[in-house]
This record gives C-alpha cells, structure tokens and sequence, in this order.
C-alpha cells in the first residue's frame, strides 16, 4: 500500500480508470473504484508521490483535477521540436530529407507518435537493406501515424 510504502506510483493510462463518472458508457464498478481513489487520494498523508498520466485529459472527471497539487498539460511538440526530434532518433540513419514535408507530415503528431515513426523507417531501411532513412519512407510512416489515430 502507498501509505506502508514510500515511493513514487504512476498510473499511466489514468483515464481507464479516472474516466468522467456521468458518461452514458459507465460502468457501476468503475465509478465505484473512481469513487474510492478519490478518497484515498483525497486521505493519503504518506510521503509517496501519485502520478496519473494520460493523452486524454478530456476524459478524464473533472474531481481528480482538484486532487491532484499540480496538473501538467503537454501541447504537440511545435515544428523545431519535431525536427530536433526526428534529427535525434533517426541519428545514424538519417539522409538527405525533404524537411517541408516532413513538418508537414509530422504536424498533429505527439512526441511519442513521431518518434514511433522515425523507428518504423528505421527498421524498413534496414529490412530493406538501407543505409539511410529517405523522405518518402518517413513521409508514409508519419502518415501511417495519422491513420493509426484517424486524422488526416
């Protein structure tokens, strides 16, 4: 238990089980355990630190954010970001890119997405026996990204 135990707990993925209580899909058990996270956290005097992380803070219920002593938002990285980004995880495999399309491509993109990205066309450049990872194969794993979270 975090009160027997110090240390720092992170739930990650909070809205699977922070999820807004008056939703039509709610499920009983789950306000239920919402319910008594509420008030345990609410209680709780231990030196342990409580983390929640989630990419959905629109569903999150609107009680935790009272809990909690600070809340810390992460917008989508902006376009130098997303370059030194790119720059950074494709390292070694980076070739000559088309950086108009790349920021375009990447834009809407979490840090996490584009750095999923970058490894896909990491991997298909060595599959394909690649020295280099080219625009057009980071261009469709971006695009990839987007269709994998239907935007675009």
């Amino acid at each position: 238990l975090i009160r027997d135990q110090r240390g720092v707990y992170l739930f990650d993925e909070f809205d699977a089980i922070g999820g807004e209580r008056s939703l039509e899909n709610d499920v009983g058990e789950m306000r239920r355990v919402l319910n008594a996270l509420l008030q345990f956290i609410e209680q709780d005097v231990s030196e342990s630190l409580i983390i929640g992380a989630t990419n959905n803070p629109a569903l999150l219920d609107r009680a935790l954010f009272r809990r909690f002593d600070d809340v810390l938002h992460y917008g989508l990285p902006a376009e130098a970001s997303r370059r030194r980004l790119i720059e950074n995880v494709l390292g070694c495999f980076k070739g000559r890119l088309g950086w108009k399309s790349v920021m375009e491509e990447s834009s809407e993109l979490s840090h996490a997405e584009i750095d999923h990205a970058c490894r896909d066309a990491i991997k298909e450049a060595i599959l394909g026996d690649k020295e280099k990872v080219d625009t057009k194969a980071l261009v469709r794993t971006l695009r990839e990204r987007h269709q994998t979270h239907k935007r675009k």
